[in-house]
């Protein structure tokens, strides 16, 4: 069997959805809610088959009531264009399904009755999954953005920021235009939790993120960006100061003056393996 094929042994249905199916039998909505999650399907295989094609360790593909989500191993090190291109690769799927259903429908293959569900769909998904807010692809855009000009904390920090008060003003919205649709308050509470566990486990992830490339586990950082900092600055302030894409010179100062300088490894290597979480910047120079 194929990678990709192998890649359908990772797919995980949570146990709601059984649970939703089978509403939807007792409401006569099974082709509607089959309908719905084969655009699910197919929108996170799209995310799945590019992060396969670019060698990340994909832990699972969670298929949920009102969506899905691809689960890696990767924290961060990936190039931009690689995480850039894996979320868009999910969206993209909506715009091939769009054009072969159309296609179906005006060679009379399937009938008007399936074509507009489908269509509205898809459509209401790509809009739905491009809101800049966490953790849909429209999050995890503004977060390749942000990435950009910020360090990996600010990068967090201010997307998870931005996410939720797009995401106060969308539930707003939803509930004016629509408060008794059960589907719209399953997605509220999803999102809000979503929100609140990433900024709760924010260190954490930036913990993966230094210990990726502690390990070794980079990807072509081809940016070549030097960190001037005070030889007195704790090694872990340093370490906060590390950005995605980038590969990190530490430049040392003393009293206003150059004293030395250090690889980004070197630092990383005497916070994760010497276990200098206190040491000072400065102490480094001695040492290597």
């Amino acid at each position: 069997m194929s990678e990709y094929g192998k890649l359908l042994f990772k797919i995980r249905v949570h146990p709601t959805l059984w649970f939703v199916i089978g509403i939807a039998i007792l409401t006569a909505h099974f082709v509607e809610v089959m309908m719905l999650l084969l655009i699910v399907f197919i929108h996170e295989m799209g995310h799945a088959v590019c992060a396969q094609h670019f060698k990340w360790r994909i832990k699972s593909i969670q298929l949920l009531p009102f969506g899905g989500a691809v689960e890696t191993e990767e924290y961060g090190n990936k190039s931009l264009k690689e995480d850039l291109a894996v979320v868009l690769a999910g969206p993209l799927q909506h715009v091939w399904l769009i054009g072969a259903a159309f296609l179906l429908y005006f060679f009379t293959i399937i009938p008007y009755e399936l074509y507009q569900p489908f269509l509205y769909m898809n459509l209401m998904l790509l809009i739905f999954n491009l809101l800049p807010i966490w953790p849909l692809d429209g999050g995890r855009l503004l977060f390749i953005g942000i990435s950009l000009y910020c360090t990996f904390l600010e990068a967090q920090k201010h997307t998870l920021h931005f996410s939720a008060v797009f995401a106060v003003l969308a539930f707003l919205t939803w509930i004016i235009l629509d408060p008794l649709n059960l589907n719209i308050w399953l997605i509220i509470f999803f999102i809000s939790l979503s929100l609140v566990m990433e900024w709760r486990q924010r260190y954490y992830a930036f913990i993966r993120f230094l210990l990726q490339r502690h390990y070794g586990h980079t990807n072509d950082l081809a940016k070549l960006k030097p960190i001037s900092v005070d030889s007195q600055e704790p090694i872990y302030k340093v370490l906060e100061l590390f950005q995605r894409g980038c590969k990190h010179p530490v430049i040392i100062m003393k009293n206003g003056k150059e004293s030395g300088s250090l690889d980004e490894t070197e630092i990383l290597h005497a916070y994760f393996s010497e276990k200098m979480t206190n040491g000072k910047i400065g102490d480094l120079l001695y040492s290597y």
